[in-house]
């Protein structure tokens, strides 16, 4: 099996590949795919300033399943995962290869459960909708790794430090979903028009910043314990627990950087995260 790490010891340091940073990307909606906006136009710029990855690992709100899966066909589908947009939207497809040799080292690599291999989901608008921007030529292969909703938020983090070593082998680690996310409560008249938020959206979406540039991942963690701006903020885990995955593998000398750090229609946030 083919693997990501460099074994020859003759190899020069160029020849290595880079330590790659950790990303969590506030998908938001799926119309930040084929819209233009600031949201897309911070997709880009940071794709810009990234070292091409060898291969990217995704970790997106949008694949949840029983048991934690990653996909390893050679040619994952572009999944429309979503109703009642544009047309447009669905003809979009993003042909990026997958990597069942990575599929594999990652199942090796985890030991806290056992990783099984997925050959049927693909890529689902959390991934292909913010990946596309980043590396809009299609050409880096990506994997899914799902989330087993059955389990707590400490098993997702602590199962995410096994991911530690694909850092050091050129892997991007990207976590989807958004910090403060409750489309209950959002406020559609408010959608599109300049940035807004409630009250309790603006303290749990700084309360969750100040937590992640302080390294108190234990508490967001524990988001459930947090009070009542966090239970509003994160009615469900699903859009939350990516970025549990990416600070599980901050190292102490990684940067934090915050971007298109904006609210949306009152109970959204497309906050994103660059470490290292």
């Amino acid at each position: 099996m083919m693997k990501f790490a460099i074994e020859d010891k003759r190899s020069t340091s160029a020849d290595r590949p880079s330590k790659m940073p950790l990303l969590f990307l506030g998908h938001g909606s799926p119309m930040n795919a084929i819209e233009e906006n600031e949201f897309v136009q911070g997709f880009r710029a940071c794709g810009k300033k990234l070292t091409t990855p060898k291969a990217i690992l995704c970790i997106s709100a949008h694949w949840e399943t029983r048991g934690t899966w990653v996909t390893a066909m050679n040619h994952p589908r572009t999944i429309h995962d979503f109703g009642g947009f544009p047309k447009e939207l669905y003809e979009v497809q993003y042909p990026a290869p997958g990597s069942p040799e990575l599929a594999a080292e990652t199942k090796e690599l985890i030991h806290t459960t056992e990783i099984e291999l997925d050959h049927q989901w693909g890529m689902d608008h959390g991934a292909w909708s913010v990946l596309k921007h980043l590396y809009p030529k299609a050409d880096v292969p990506v994997i899914q790794m799902s989330l087993d909703f059955t389990k707590p938020a400490p098993y997702h983090y602590d199962l995410a430090k096994e991911l530690a070593p694909l850092r050091e082998r050129g892997i991007l680690i990207v976590g989807s979903g958004n910090l403060v996310h409750n489309l209950g409560k959002v406020a559609w008249d408010k959608l599109n028009g300049a940035p807004y938020a409630y009250d309790w959206a603006t303290e749990a979406s700084e309360r969750m910043k100040n937590l992640i540039l302080d390294g108190d991942f234990q508490s967001l963690v524990q988001y459930d314990k947090q009070g009542t701006a966090f239970k509003l903020a994160i009615p469900t885990p699903e859009h939350f627990l990516p970025l549990l995955y990416i600070l599980s593998l901050k190292d102490t000398q990684d940067p934090t950087v915050f971007f298109n750090d904006v609210p949306v229609g009152g109970s959204l946030s497309m906050t994103s995260v660059k470490l290292g």
